[in-house]
């Protein structure tokens, strides 16, 4: 199998405008990103993939590879589609650009999905973490997901689900952790159908796969993704350097 990973950045950003662009320890957010994906070693290629000449201008002046965004785009998976259409790829890995701490274990675990798939009957691959925190598990800033006996996703929602209403159920709950390994062809599939209700609902993208039969499967992770999505995470990340 021919694995790539795909970092998309948007230099927009609702909560914190140009964060991928701030300085983190001499290093942009997002060439610390990328670098950190390629020093995994998992990956055949890594690609940034971005709306933003000065994000593609970074990369690219720094030895990386950026592929220009044709069109404006809804979500990750549609921007990453049309940068893989013509890429001769097997399976597509999605790092968020804004997680310049990105190691190896967590993308081995999507990765090792695949690896023991010889009939192709996943689509997808996503992580979880189990959750127990009453505050983590109402706050619907972390999505939550429920699983089959095979861990194949059943549903992803912001709300709380399963519904407590037995207390004593031994249910657990679990927060879906964002980083995805894709087959090519579910990428491209997702970038020709259109949003539906349960998407634009929820405003949760792995909602289109589910609502046309993807099949995703979940792996159970101890990970915790660090990202930088306010000034005062970017200081966190200032302070963890340090540390390192």
């Amino acid at each position: 199998m021919k694995i790539i990973a795909v970092i998309p950045a948007r230099y927009a950003s609702t909560r914190f405008p140009a964060k991928l662009m701030q300085d983190l320890g001499g290093k942009t957010v997002i060439l610390r990103t990328y670098e950190a994906s390629v020093a995994t070693n998992l990956f055949d290629d890594v690609f940034v993939v971005t709306d933003s000449d000065l994000i593609f201008d970074e990369i690219v002046s720094n030895g990386g590879k950026a592929i220009m965004s044709i069109k404006e785009h809804e979500s990750g998976s549609d921007r990453i589609a049309e940068a893989v259409a013509n890429l001769d790829v097997d399976i597509v890995v999605n790092v968020q650009g804004d997680e310049p701490f990105t190691e190896a274990g967590p993308l081995a675990q999507v990765l090792s999905v695949f690896k023991n798939d010889p009939d192709k009957k996943v689509d997808l691959a996503s992580l979880m973490r189990e959750i127990t925190d009453e505050e983590e598990i109402n706050n619907p800033n972390n999505v939550k997901v429920v699983v089959d006996q095979s861990h194949f996703a059943l549903y992803f929602s912001r709300s709380v689900i399963p519904y407590p209403r037995e207390k004593n159920a031994g249910v657990r709950y679990f927060q879906h952790i964002g980083i995805y390994a894709f087959r090519k062809q579910a990428l491209l599939d997702f970038y020709s159908l259109p949003m539906k209700s349960l998407e634009a609902s929820e405003k949760l993208e792995q909602l289109r796969y589910l609502e046309f039969g993807k099949r995703i499967k979940m792996v159970e992770t101890t990970h915790v993704g660090i990202g930088i999505d306010t000034a005062e995470d970017l200081e966190k990340a200032r302070m963890m350097l340090k540390d390192i």
